[in-house]
């Protein structure tokens, strides 16, 4: 399962994944990018919720960042490589 996930998430993860070269690593890095992730995965969650309430529609560009931020946080965590955790924290 996870190396079909991978297969489809490969245009994400090839962003972080293609750089060569040393880079530092903690595996506290991949804890926090996943706990933010699924923050910012729970605030456009909540956003949906108050702009389909109020009925604004500039309510969706909040939505839309947040969630393909908490989207990208949350696949490159839990797909992604030791190489691909350091370099979205730029820690080289």
């Amino acid at each position: 399962m996870k190396k079909m996930l991978t297969k489809l998430c490969s245009p994400i993860l090839g962003m972080f994944e293609s750089e060569e070269g040393e880079y530092d690593y903690k595996p506290s890095h991949r804890t926090i990018l996943i706990v933010l992730g699924g923050l910012c995965l729970l605030i456009a969650s909540v956003s949906l919720i108050m702009t389909l309430k109020t009925g604004e529609v500039a309510g969706f560009i909040p939505i839309m960042l947040f969630f393909l931020t908490g989207l990208v946080c949350e696949v490159v965590g839990w797909l992604g490589s030791d190489r691909a955790v350091a370099r979205i924290w730029k820690r080289r």
